[in-house]
């Protein structure tokens, strides 16, 4: 159901990971996020790819606020007081996301522009095989409606890095004592040269895929990338897709490697960005560096299951839901069990908002029934 403008959803109490550390001097934000926000409409339950002069059907479809969205709500149902600076078109695309984000998930936008005359980029998202297709639309916002020229304060920010591009806010926002955790995108020039991402010395974590972090370290394996990144950066987290994920803290030399949790994946949207959000998350809370990893996997695998990359990130009551049902169950290996034993210590007791979830469905626009 979409909220609109001027709506305003009951919430219940959210579930917050840092209340143990929260001081009156902390700062407004638990995080910080800029970059582009897409409508994604999703189709599910095809059988192949689309074939050239055929048609195809698709047994699912979901839309949702799409792009840096999807690591914005992860952020925001995971507790974490979050802000994102983003421009939206100016046309229906735009309400959506904007009130999907501001009235559905409590996300900050006052430093959020529409545009006026700008159209929303769009991303059409096709999973099959375990995999995904994506066709995207869009034209490049002005920039100064993007981001403010200073970023607020906030205790962590999130950025993507891209080689050649040097993001001036993230150098203002680490000298503010925010700390930067950084993705990265693909390397098109071919060069995987880590002198070509500038901003990555201002970054305390630097989490690439397998595939990503063996090229740019020119390592034969993901673990010794890893370690290979810890020269440049504080903690490398690299993700190993159905194998796990693996980190290292050069700082202290602790090492962690969890393996992914097995699930029937419907549609992996977004998966990358819930676990960053998740590992954020357990950082910000001064959790081990192997509960991070392990949470950071599960909110991974929780979202997965479900439509849409935004609309698709777990809360607190959904892993709460998960861990009831896990350990109920007969065959569980207790070794595995006590991997997550430790989200004893925070999930909530009762219920948390919002509950069900709001998801992804085939259309936008449907109002509130009398």
């Amino acid at each position: 159901m979409t909220a609109f403008k001027g709506e305003r959803p009951h919430h219940r109490r959210q579930a917050d990971p840092l209340s143990a550390l929260r001081t009156p001097d902390d700062p407004p934000w638990d995080v910080y996020l800029t970059g582009t926000v897409f409508l994604d409409i999703i189709f599910t339950g095809l059988d192949s790819a689309p074939v050239r002069g055929t048609e195809s059907w698709a047994r699912g479809m979901g839309s949702s606020p799409g792009g840096v969205a999807n690591m914005a709500t992860a952020l925001a149902r995971l507790g974490l007081r979050t802000s994102l600076a983003a421009a939206f078109g100016d046309d229906h695309y735009g309400e959506y996301c904007w009130d999907a984000l501001e009235q559905g998930e409590g996300i900050d936008l006052s430093t959020s522009r529409t545009v006026p005359g700008w159209h929303s980029p769009v991303t059409v998202s096709m999973a099959y095989e375990g995999e995904r297709t994506m066709v995207s639309h869009g034209h490049v916002a002005p920039t100064q409606e993007s981001a403010p020229e200073c970023p607020p304060y906030a205790r962590a920010a999130v950025a993507s890095l891209a080689p050649g591009v040097r993001a001036p806010w993230i150098g203002q926002a680490a000298r503010k004592g925010t700390r930067i955790f950084a993705d990265v995108g693909w390397d098109e020039t071919g060069a995987w040269d880590l002198t070509g991402l500038p901003d990555l010395a201002h970054c305390e974590a630097f989490l690439p895929n397998a595939e990503e972090a063996m090229r740019y370290t020119r390592a034969d394996c993901p673990r010794a990338a890893a370690r290979a990144l810890t020269e440049h950066v504080p903690v490398a987290v690299v993700t190993l897709g159905a194998k796990g994920a693996y980190a290292v803290d050069g700082r202290t030399g602790e090492t962690a490697e969890v393996p992914a949790i097995a699930v029937e994946a419907l549609d992996p949207t977004g998966a990358g960005d819930v676990f960053v959000a998740g590992f954020v998350t357990g950082t910000l809370a001064d959790w081990p560096l192997a509960d991070r990893l392990a949470f950071a996997g599960l909110t991974a695998a929780l979202s997965v299951q479900e439509f849409g990359g935004s609309l698709s990130a777990p809360g607190w009551s959904e892993i709460a839901a998960w861990w009831r049902r896990v350990r109920s169950l007969d065959v569980q290996d207790p070794a595995a069990l006590r991997r997550y034993a430790f989200l004893e210590d925070f999930l909530p007791e009762g219920p948390v908002a919002p509950w069900p979830l709001r998801r992804a469905v085939p259309t936008i626009g449907f109002r509130r029934s009398a």
